[in-house]
């Protein structure tokens, strides 16, 4: 029992301080940008129909969901192709991406090159056979008068709420970008939809102020990850073990305001989104919940692989490691079916645990290549809320190179 709670402990320091720190300030630079940024690329996919697959791939390239979560609404409302939305949805990489920039930031680099070009060619191919024509040839539109109606019903006072605590912002209700108040997209995505927490309800309390402590502590993270990059030891300082609390106490801050932000497997919605993109406390406050979302995430990979091993090993750890190393190696063309079929999986949560092993080396390249292509974070979910037939056969066809791709990379690095 000693063993097992030493290798918890173990994950807990190692999740907060050798990876959880440096996300916390990788996606808290990406946040500002998008904060900044977002809009333009929005407006520019809108009127440029000629480049709308590689502005769409460069939106979804951004690590994050914030870019590509913004295209999915646009395709419904005839704005872009559903090629572009491929494209986009094939370049994300969720906030595994945040993960790989922090810990192996040249193997980023090349499945960022790999997937943008993927995603390029892929949607221009999709626009080519007219898919999107078919998808919304028979797609059932609330009448103007209905809708008119279901949104005079709909209770506002959330937004309000949420707007009047927005400095310098004289508007009642969200700034949407890529649709309108009152719109088929706005009903779905923000009021059909599950949104924030009640904003009088203590986890919607906790949230909007634990975040400044939060980053408190991941900026007192990221100096002890700097230390054991510089091969310090954090636990033998002027307070014994001083590292262990740190990180340990960072883990579980973070699995804390996770669970206060309700979160689980999506981490982004549409709707907090948007909020971002009018505040800079928005963007502090949700880029700490996500920040939190993926720590929990990488801990629970961690726990898994750690504990894994144990177990295989009979409580021997190195002849565990033997064991699945020699797995491994005799099923590596199955862990890139594998990976494509996580890849599956709507949200970011299973997308992390499958890229935090790849970073303990369980998994080839040509798996996380084939994972990275297929998954689409967060932003599938605003398409799926709005229309599921167009979600479906987004999720199939981002599927298919990613196979194609990854089995190829693979036989190259066995040759190689």
């Amino acid at each position: 029992m000693n063993e097992i709670l030493d290798i918890i402990l173990g994950c807990a320091e190692g999740a907060f301080l050798e990876v959880g720190s440096f996300v916390g300030a990788v996606l808290l630079l990406f946040g500002y940008i998008n904060y900044k940024k977002s809009g333009n690329f929005v407006r520019a996919i809108e009127k440029s129909t000629k480049w709308q697959p590689i502005i769409g791939a460069l939106l979804g390239l951004s690590p994050g969901c914030g870019g590509a979560i913004f295209v999915m609404p646009l395709f419904v409302r005839g704005t872009v192709s559903f090629g572009t939305v491929i494209a986009t949805l094939i370049a994300t990489m969720g906030d595994s991406a945040f993960l790989i920039i922090s810990t192996l930031p040249l193997h980023y680099l090349l499945v960022s090159i790999i997937s943008f070009l993927v995603a390029i060619i892929t949607g221009y191919i999709v626009d080519y056979c007219q898919l999107a024509d078919k998808l919304l040839l028979n797609k059932v539109r609330i009448p103007l008068k209905e809708r008119e109606e279901m949104h005079s019903m709909v209770d506002h006072s959330i937004q309000e709420i949420e707007c009047s605590g927005i400095e310098n912002y004289n508007c009642k209700t969200i700034r949407h970008l890529g649709h309108e108040e009152g719109d088929e997209i706005d009903l779905a995505l923000h009021h059909m939809a599950k949104g924030h927490e009640k904003q009088s309800g203590f986890a919607y309390k906790f949230t909007h102020s634990a975040y400044k402590f939060y980053w408190f502590f991941v900026s007192i993270g990221l100096v002890f990850g700097i230390m054991l990059l510089m091969q310090i030891n954090v636990n033998d300082l002027f307070i014994s073990n001083l590292g262990m609390i740190v990180g340990v106490g960072g883990t579980l801050f973070s699995i804390l305001l996770m669970l206060m932000g309700k979160k689980s497997i999506q981490d982004d919605t549409h709707e907090e989104t948007e909020l971002k993109l009018m505040s800079l406390k928005e963007t502090l406050i949700h880029n700490a919940e996500e920040t939190a979302f993926v720590i929990t995430w990488v801990f629970v990979a961690y726990l898994v692989y750690e504990l894994g091993i144990f177990a295989l090993g009979g409580g021997s750890y190195v002849v565990g490691e033997e064991i699945l190393t020699n797995f491994m190696l005799s099923t590596g063309l199955l862990t890139i079916i594998i990976g494509a079929a996580i890849g599956l999986i709507p949200g970011c949560g299973p997308q992390i645990i499958f890229v935090a092993l790849y970073t303990k080396g369980l998994i080839p390249f040509a798996a996380l290549l084939a994972n990275t292509i297929s998954q689409d974070g967060d932003a599938l979910f605003p398409l799926l809320a709005i229309d599921r037939k167009s979600s479906l056969w987004a999720t199939v066809i981002t599927t298919i190179p990613a196979l194609f791709v990854g089995i190829i990379y693979y036989f190259i690095e066995i040759h190689l």
